[in-house]
Parts: C-alpha cells; sequence; structure tokens
C-alpha cells in the first residue's frame, strides 16, 4: 500500500503569531515537504492545482520535475490536475516530460477543482464542467496512445494529423486517477476505463464516501476490469498529532478554527466526529485510518493533508517525521494483514504497467471489453 503526502499550497495567516509567509517561502516549504516525505520513507507526494490567491502550486508539472531531480524513490503525483479547463494537448506533453525527467515516477490525478471562477479566466463554461471532463480525458488518453491523432470534439479546436511531444517513456502512458467528492459522474469515468478513483475523504461524513466508492466498485466490476473488490481506491485523509489528545487539540485548534477552508463552521470536535480528520496521538491515527477500509473496502494509496491552515514549516516536518516513523510502519503491516490475496495491494505504478506489455487494457484507448448504448458511445 502507497502512503504520502498532498498539499493544497495555500498562503495562510498563521493565527498563533499574525504572520503570513511570503508566496516564495510557501513555494520553498512544499519542496521541503516532499524531500521530508521521501527521507520518512513515504512513497507518493501530490501538489495540488490552484490559479488564484490564496494559493500557489498553478504549475505542478514545474515544481514536480524540481522534486524529481532531488529526489530518487518518490512517486510524484497531483491532487489535482485541472482537466476542464488545461488543454488535453498541454497536460499530455508535460506529464510525458515529466515521465521522462522521473524515470517514470509519475501519475496524475484528473479533477474539476473547486474555484468557479477559473472556468471564465481559461475560457471556459463552468456549467459544462462533467462534459469538459469526459471530452478532454478521452482525448487526452488519444495523444498518449495514438501516435498520430486526428481529432474534432465540442470544446476545442480541431487536430489534424497531430503527434504528442515527448512520447509517453517506454510507449506507457501514466497511470491515471480521477478525484472527486461529489459528483458520481466522475466515479462512472474511472470505473469505465478501469483508472483510479480518489476520494478526498477529509469535509464528507463516511456514509457519502462509502456511497461513492461502492458506485466506482460496482461499475469497474460491470465493465469488465475485475471484481468490485480489485478497484484501485485511493482516500485522502487529514490528521494533526501530538503525545496527548488534548495537547494535540490545544495546538491545532487555532489553525483549525481559522483555516480558509473550513474555518469559522463547525467546531473542531463537531468536525472531527463527522469527517476523517484525526486530531490525537499516533496511536490514534493508526486506529482512525486502519477503520476506512471498514466502508471503503481494501484500499490501495492513502495520502495526508499536513501543511494546511498556516502551520508553521517546523511544525509540518515534526508531524511528516512522526507519520513517517510511527504511524506508517503500523498502518502498512496492518493493511497488509487483512487485505486477501487477490486484491491489489499497491496502484499500478511505470514498471508495473510497462511489464504488462503493448497489447495491455492500459495501452488501450478504451480498455474496457463492454456493449456502449448510443447516448454512452457519444460521449466517449
Amino acid at each position: 500500500m502507497q502512503f504520502g503526502i498532498f498539499t493544497i499550497g495555500d498562503v495562510t495567516r498563521d493565527p498563533t503569531t499574525g504572520r503570513v509567509p511570503t508566496e516564495h517561502e510557501r513555494i520553498t516549504a512544499m519542496t521541503t515537504i516532499a524531500l521530508k516525505a521521501e527521507e520518512v520513507g513515504l512513497d507518493v507526494f501530490a501538489s495540488g492545482e490552484h490559479h488564484n490567491p490564496p494559493f500557489v502550486p498553478s504549475s505542478p508539472t514545474t515544481m514536480l520535475g524540481w522534486i524529481a531531480a532531488k529526489t530518487e524513490k518518490l512517486i510524484l503525483s497531483t491532487a489535482t490536475t485541472l482537466v476542464t479547463t488545461n488543454d488535453p494537448v498541454k497536460i499530455a506533453e508535460d506529464f510525458a516530460m515529466l515521465q521522462h525527467l522521473s524515470g517514470g515516477r509519475v501519475d496524475l490525478m484528473m479533477g474539476r477543482g473547486n474555484t468557479g471562477p477559473v472556468y471564465p479566466w481559461f475560457g471556459k463554461d463552468i456549467r459544462q464542467g462533467i462534459p469538459l471532463a469526459i471530452e478532454n480525458y478521452h482525448l487526452l488518453r488519444r495523444l498518449w496512445r495514438e501516435r498520430v491523432v486526428d481529432w474534432e470534439g465540442k470544446f476545442r479546436t480541431p487536430l489534424h494529423g497531430y503527434t504528442s511531444t515527448p512520447w509517453p517513456l517506454d510507449d506507457t502512458p501514466p497511470f491515471v486517477w480521477h478525484g472527486s467528492i461529489r459528483s458520481p459522474e466522475i466515479a462512472e469515468q474511472a470505473a469505465f476505463y478501469g483508472d483510479g478513483f480518489f476520494h478526498n475523504n477529509i469535509f464528507w461524513n463516511r456514509e457519502h464516501i462509502q456511497q461513492m466508492i461502492a458506485l466506482y466498485r460496482q461499475r469497474f466490476e460491470q465493465y469488465g476490469h475485475g471484481a468490485a473488490d480489485q478497484a484501485i481506491v485511493g482516500l485522502g485523509g487529514q490528521v494533526f498529532m501530538a503525545e496527548t489528545e488534548a495537547e494535540a487539540k490545544r495546538i491545532f485548534r487555532p489553525y483549525f478554527d481559522n483555516a480558509p477552508v473550513y474555518g469559522h463552521g463547525p467546531s473542531l470536535e463537531e468536525f472531527t466526529a463527522t469527517t476523517p480528520l484525526t486530531v490525537g496521538t499516533p496511536e490514534q491515527v493508526i486506529e482512525r485510518t486502519l477503520g476506512f477500509a471498514d466502508y471503503a473496502g481494501d484500499y490501495q494509496r492513502q495520502l495526508f493533508l499536513m501543511d494546511h491552515a498556516g502551520l508553521p514549516l517546523d511544525v509540518v516536518l515534526d508531524q511528516i517525521e512522526i507519520l513517517g516513523r510511527e504511524v506508517v510502519p503500523v498502518l502498512r503491516t496492518e493493511f497488509e494483514r487483512r487485505r486477501p490475496a487477490h486484491v491489489p495491494s499497491d496502484p499500478p505504478t511505470h514498471g508495473s504497467l510497462v511489464a504488462q506489455g503493448p497489447d495491455s487494457p492500459h495501452r488501450q484507448v478504451i480498455p474496457a471489453r463492454v456493449d456502449l448504448t448510443q447516448e454512452e458511445a457519444e460521449v466517449r
């Protein structure tokens, strides 16, 4: 099972000191966090993509390329890449380049983001969000799998005899996750292609998360990719740890209360009772995280948000140290002890996808052997 860190790159005032980091300081902090993740034995670092204050990661592949040069094992990913407002042609180029620079240590998560104004900034209509996600991703698959592409769709200019460069490393496109917290259409899209499905698992109650993942698993099986419990699932999470629960809450409370996303709303106690946010001891984090599989099923990737809401870098690095040294080793052992033998322990990697060979479903534009309805055929 893979464990890692994801960041949304918010530039937030520290409520205990009043200090706001500069954008340069925040970007540098994110790269420092990534290097710390590899140092303590984590598997993945993922960056969000935002084009508005108070966030800074507007160019994730630029930052991930820098991190690739400084690391040896860390898988580089996104959380998320905006498939609706980025041109699929540019996504294909950027991530293939990152594949080559990192030696294949790349996958990516597709999503629509949570900032409505980003659509008109990039010339798109937010009312077309789901159709954009469907069409753009299908074009991206073709760009990574067909040497010469002729394309005509609804949302961009046609392509005639187009070849994307560089070509994916080892003729093998990166593995793709589809991230969503509320849209069943995205869970359906992930299942159709046999891709991974990632649920942020921070802001929603377990019943909602369970319903979304169950839909993805059911459709994954119906499309012929394997049994429902073999579907590739990732979850987010957020934790803050100290020697005692009281101490953890004392330190984290001002950051929670003033967080740019969930601050000034429910109390810390209310939020931790109804969502997966865990504030307490490492043992409590282990127990809570192991419980995710009770409603999500056995899954393959767990990413934690550690640097949100103005937490100082030194505090975040200490948290990652605890996570890597005390929490993740126990989680690895316990998750694998529970996992049935037929359920994948890890999501696909570049190496495992290369080993499947040129005729593998992953290298096909439409990998599933299914009979599409006329309506489905038109949107695919």
